[in-house]
């Protein structure tokens, strides 16, 4: 995000009230200045002091308090804000602003603010069900606002079901999403993969490599966050999912290859980061090898080249591919480039600890099928993953 951006957040009375604490120190942590506003019934759960630490700014709740500036709070909110969350949103405040009425802080900033409104309900499963309440969410979709429907599990009051309010690591996501300054890839239908694939030797045994999908995770998400529809095909990987994107988990190559092609010719856009087996064992076995006193030879077979093969069937997509060298790093990458069929290519050294296989950061040297070479500086795999849509950008746009 290319400057502070300002989140205010409604907080209403519910015991998912604490959760919102958590919200707040995740926004700040990603340097979002985040203001927040309490219903009266939300400070008999949480007191305001907890968010005035967490937020570094001082906590609305009564539109009749003594002002601390020489401004209206609510107007001022609602034009500070690029966008507002209600977390925990209860049946009482979605209903309020279905019907118009705005009789607190809260809903007068709601219905004050020209910014995009998500609610994350949290309330016990009968009460989420409830007609009425079901009604007025959908009146509030209708009318452009956002909701996050909450997860099912033990509720507070004992009762399970539908009603707890969303994992806040998802909620803190969806908001960076709708934040986020670029929104090029509006419509497009973008594949990544990532991870390693596994070489199945026996039903307990298996050939891989170190990739961690750390690489391939960061494209989808700068992907989801530009508009794009996003399927992200990965091998084992031990990183949560992206939220917003399409999930598809393989093992091997062969179904890897089976989940590209069965999307690859409504797809826009596909960026080959997984580190996928160049071999596979020729004779697998059905049993258990055995242990055995002597040496134990594996004869092995090329693997399909899936780059390769999707360079083979490219018609109108945007092709992209990664190499992961320890030498003759730009000779090795031009060579693939030029054999598959790519629009760019991405090298790196993966001999380097620090911008190699798990690390958090790359770097790395695009090039590009008209003869451009672009040496990106070491950084985040995020800021790569943006680096590399932007050039992609200036082609499909």
């Amino acid at each position: 995000m290319s400057k502070l951006k300002t989140v205010v957040l409604g907080v209403t009375g519910g015991i998912a009230a604490y959760k919102a604490l958590d919200i707040v120190s995740k926004l700040k942590k990603v340097g979002i200045d985040v203001h927040v506003i309490m219903t009266e019934s939300a400070t008999e759960f949480i007191n305001p002091i907890s968010f005035q630490s967490l937020s570094q700014n001082l906590v609305a709740s009564d539109m009749f308090s003594e002002p601390k500036a020489w401004e209206i709070q609510h107007i001022s909110l609602a034009k500070k804000a690029d966008l507002v969350l209600v977390a925990p949103a209860t049946a009482n405040l979605i209903g309020k602003v279905a019907n118009g009425i705005a009789d607190d802080m809260l809903s007068t900033t709601i219905m004050a603010t020209k910014a995009k409104v998500i609610f994350a309900p949290a309330m016990n499963t009968n009460m989420y069900q409830n007609p009425i309440v079901q009604h007025n969410i959908s009146k509030l979709k209708e009318f452009g606002y956002v909701f996050l429907s909450p997860s099912s599990g033990r509720l507070a009051c004992g009762d399970v079901g539908e009603g707890k309010l969303e994992d806040t690591e998802i909620i803190v996501s969806r908001v960076l999403t709708l934040l986020y300054d670029i929104k090029d890839m509006v419509g497009k239908n973008v594949i990544v993969t990532a991870g390693p694939t596994l070489t199945p030797i026996d039903p307990v045994r298996y050939i891989s490599n170190y990739s961690s999908g750390k690489m391939g995770y960061a494209i989808a998400e700068e992907a989801r966050d530009r508009g794009a529809n996003v399927t992200l095909i990965s091998g084992p990987s031990m990183l949560k999912v992206p939220q917003g994107v399409k999930f598809i988990s393989v093992s091997t190559s062969e179904e890897m290859l089976s989940n590209i092609e069965a999307i690859y010719e409504d797809t826009d856009i596909v960026i080959k980061a997984a580190a996928v087996s160049d071999y596979k064992i020729k004779e697998y076995s059905n049993e258990k090898i055995k242990k055995s006193e002597t040496e134990i030879d594996f004869k092995f077979e090329k693997n399909i080249d899936i780059l390769k093969y999707l360079g083979g069937l490219k018609t109108h997509q945007i092709l992209v591919g990664f190499a992961a060298e320890s030498n003759n790093i730009l000779n090795n990458a031009k060579e693939k480039l030029e054999v598959k069929n790519l629009d760019y290519i991405v090298a790196n050294d993966i001999t380097k600890a620090d911008t190699g296989f798990s690390s958090d950061d790359n770097k790395v040297t695009i090039l590009c099928k008209d003869g451009r070479t672009i040496e990106l500086k070491k950084m985040a795999k995020r800021q790569v993953a943006k680096e590399l849509f932007d050039l992609i950008n200036i082609v499909i746009n």
